[in-house]
């Protein structure tokens, strides 16, 4: 068996490192087929041979219309709703962050060390239960939405306004977070996404604006809205419209208090909360703001409104967030002219996002060959979409486990900078020789994805199957001679799978 698996790695080392894709084969599927194949699999988390089936029995642009204009509510089949919904807490994030406040409050009050040490070791694996919950239902959720785009968009999104879950108490609220500030706008208009996020206490924490008032300021969270949520470095902005935004978000923070502070007379009437979120008018320097070469007038949360709106409509931002876009679901940076006539749709618009990537799916380009590697969490989730189509996995563990092991765990990125986007941050030689023993895991058998969360009952019987109806119908064809002659090799089905995930065409 191990002799085995090594040669089947060692193929499909080979198979990575042969140059091009290669001639098709004799007797392929109509190129539509496997252009619809190549159509699903770019706005989505990995064609499957039902989704395969329902594009082709919709049709390109009734399926496109569908994707791009999701229902409100998020809709899952009835064992991936059942899994998301035992992994939710209940209550609201202001309950879960009182109750983790109190718990935190009552142990440093403990005078006996172990059971101060007791109360510290409860108090954080509440946390990580917490975020490892949230993890294991945006699997979920991304594995087996109906609406796919709107899925690979709330990643692409969360990424772009990273926060970090190690921060802090931030593991309790990163699955609220993409919840509620970042799915729900994820096709929507940017403005608002872009607010939802400010409004966030995830946020708010990660990029230390909670923390920012009047005569203590900081710059944090203003730096990184124009540096890499919006605008961009080098689009012209100064670090003086970095200071002015930042003295504009003076007193938008986090409030965990039930009751409302006390408040100057003056600005009592500007105060505002929203659960954890919360305008503070003690806190805000009420002070005239130049930003962007407009002269913003103190008088509050008005100037929030005022600046973000600004920052929206810049042109700059309508040219990075579309360049960003059409990179993540090209593979490969976009031409200049490309990204020209996508900020033009994101003006007229008004920033909608769905009219942006409309425009982009209709680009010659789109329809190209993709340029690079997918990165982990596409390939992992497009590995397990392939293998089991719509059979829901009973335990996300393995998943989350090997996006860890590839270096794009969920909730992980440190930085706010997110995760990078260009293939050659995931082609290191390293990378591959992970993605080649995750591929054998995948193929191989059931991986530990069917053991229910209940220890006393036994792992469901399963079996990843790889050449089903949407390899024979569309992909088969699509491959080169030296994968073909590749999976030619294999002795078994497990090393054909393995072979397959690890194939170029598979990778990219």
């Amino acid at each position: 068996m191990a002799r085995a698996a090594s040669r089947c790695l060692l193929t499909a080392a080979l198979l990575l490192s042969s140059a091009g894709p290669g001639p098709r084969a004799a007797g392929a599927p109509a190129p539509s087929a496997a252009a619809d194949a190549a159509f699903l699999d770019a706005l989505t988390w990995g064609a499957t041979p039902s989704g395969f089936a329902r594009l082709e029995a919709e049709g390109r642009a009734r399926w496109l219309h569908d994707q791009l204009h999701p229902p409100a509510g998020t809709r899952l089949p009835p064992d991936a709703q059942a899994a998301v919904d035992a992994l939710t807490p209940p209550g609201s994030l202001f309950e879960r962050a009182q109750a983790l406040d109190a718990q935190a409050k009552a142990y440093k009050d403990i005078q006996d060390p172990e059971a101060r040490k007791a109360g510290q070791q409860a108090f954080q694996a509440a946390l990580n239960v917490a975020s490892r919950n949230a993890a294991a239902a945006w699997v979920l959720r991304a594995l087996y939405s109906p609406d796919q785009l709107r899925e690979r968009l709330t990643w692409f999104w969360f990424n772009r306004f990273n926060v970090h879950q190690g921060k802090a108490t931030l593991r309790a609220a990163v699955g609220d977070y993409l919840d509620t500030a970042i799915r729900p706008h994820a096709l929507g208009r940017f403005r608002d996404l872009l607010m939802a996020s400010l409004r966030h206490p995830a946020m708010l924490r990660y990029l230390d604006n909670a923390d920012n008032a009047a005569g203590r300021i900081n710059e944090n969270y203003a730096r990184e809205i124009m540096e890499l949520h919006t605008m961009g470095v080098g689009s012209g902005y100064t670090q003086g419209d970095v200071e002015a935004l930042a003295r504009i978000l003076t007193g938008v923070g986090v409030d965990l208090k039930p009751e409302d502070p006390k408040l100057r007379p003056e600005h009592a009437a500007d105060f505002r909360r929203d659960g954890l979120f919360a305008f503070n008018p003690n806190r805000h320097d009420y002070g005239d703001k130049v930003f962007l070469g407009t002269r913003i007038e103190g008088r509050g949360w008005p100037e929030v409104e005022q600046a973000l709106a600004l920052i929206a409509h810049h042109p700059a931002t309508a040219t990075n967030v579309s360049r960003t876009l059409a990179a993540y679901f090209l593979g490969q940076a976009p031409d200049d002219a490309l990204v020209g006539r996508l900020a033009a749709v994101f003006t007229r618009t008004d920033g909608d996002i769905a009219a942006v990537m409309e425009a982009l799916v209709r680009e010659p380009a789109f329809a190209s060959e993709r340029g690079g590697l997918k990165d982990p969490v596409r390939y992992v989730f497009s590995a397990v979409r392939m293998a089991y189509d719509e059979r829901v996995i009973l335990n996300p563990g393995p998943v989350l486990g090997w996006l860890n092991r590839l270096g794009e765990g969920l909730f992980n990125r440190s930085t706010p900078d997110g995760y990078p986007l260009d293939s050659a941050a995931w082609s290191g030689p390293g990378q591959l020789a992970t993605r080649f023993e995750i591929a054998r895991q995948i193929g191989s058998g059931s991986a530990g994805l069917f053991k229910p969360p209940t220890p006393d009952q036994p792992e469901q019987p399963a079996f990843p199957v790889l050449a089903n109806g949407l390899y024979f119908a569309a992909l088969s064809g699509t491959l080169s001679a030296s994968t073909r002659a590749a999976l030619a090799q294999a002795v078994s089905p497990q090393d054909w799978n393995t072979l397959y995930l690890a194939s170029p065409e598979f990778m990219r």
